[in-house]
């Protein structure tokens, strides 16, 4: 490893959530700028990976999100260069990346989570459709911003939104659609901040309400009572160790409408835009987006 203080800030990629990256990677950068930090930015969808040893520098800012950034493909590769990165390592991401796997760990530590199969092809829709009943939540089994994802009500619509999902080799989750209110509990140092509660205008948390609408409402404090917050963030805190998990991420969960709580998917490296999470539960701890910044970088590992 290199002796300066020299930062890399890895941005963008090639996955599907290449634009979301940018975004986040543009706030991180003016950040980072603000505290004094000695940055190169890297955008491994434009330039060889190999190249990034040729930079010189000390450590990694990681705010690619989805793709080779989040499985643990990057993780792994800057682990060999004796790089330390922000977030998770190589194990705890390619597990958080990967639903299917994720849901069958939480299944076996007793965390709640919606009943779910997986398939690849359009031919699986019926016996799954009669097995799960409907409606059902269809998304890439290892994906993120909610990309190709859709609530389906029949076989047919299954059958059309498993092909759409299960996209680069990996197979499509069909989950048992849960009526109720989304929330976020985002993790910084490996304990919870607040509860942050989600309303999206659609029927959803989509791509759209998460990063281009300005009519989805975010409510922080979530507005439940504190013993029922606190019991979340622990069994939040949980999952998150579950998977190894480290430093700061963001476990998505639903409250049904028999008041119990179902949970989702961990995000190992989450949005840091203008309409992100992360940034909103800080905020209300006095957590400004900049010393943000700083806390993640300072954990890099």
């Amino acid at each position: 490893m290199s002796t300066n203080d020299k930062t890399i800030l890895l941005m963008g990629g090639d996955s599907p959530e290449r634009e979301v990256s940018l975004m986040s990677g543009e706030m991180v950068l003016s950040a980072l700028e603000r505290l004094g930090v000695e940055t190169a930015v890297f955008d491994p969808g434009k330039e060889a990976f190999a190249k990034i040893a040729d930079l010189n520098a000390s450590r990694v800012f990681n705010i690619l999100h989805g793709g080779a950034g989040e499985n643990g493909e990057i993780q792994g590769a800057l682990r060999m260069l004796n790089l330390p990165c922000t977030g998770s390592g190589v194990l705890a991401s390619a597990l958080a990346m990967d639903k299917h796997r994720t849901k069958m760990l939480w299944q076996a530590a007793g965390i709640p989570t919606p009943r779910w199969r997986i398939a690849t092809t359009a031919a699986e829709a019926e016996p799954i459709a009669k097995e799960l009943g409907m409606p059902l939540f269809v998304k890439p089994s290892c994906g993120g911003s909610s990309t190709c994802s859709s609530k389906v009500t029949s076989a047919a619509e299954l059958a059309t939104a498993i092909v759409s999902a299960a996209t680069e080799g990996a197979p499509a989750m069909i989950e048992q659609f849960v009526g109720g209110r989304e929330y976020t509990a985002s993790i910084l140092d490996d304990k919870p901040l607040p509860l942050i509660g989600i309303a999206a205008a659609g029927e959803f948390y989509d791509y759209h309400a998460k990063y281009i609408a300005d009519n989805t409402n975010f409510t922080c404090p979530c507005g439940l009572p504190a013993e029922q917050e606190e019991t979340l963030n622990e069994i939040a805190t949980k999952a998150f160790a579950l998977l190894g998990c480290r430093h700061w991420g963001r476990v998505d969960f639903i409250i049904d409408d028999n008041n119990n709580a179902m949970f989702l998917e961990v995000n190992t490296v989450p949005g840091m835009t203008s309409h992100s999470l992360v940034p909103q539960a800080a905020a209300v701890i006095g957590i400004d987006y900049d010393s943000l910044v700083g806390n993640i970088l300072a954990a890099a590992a």
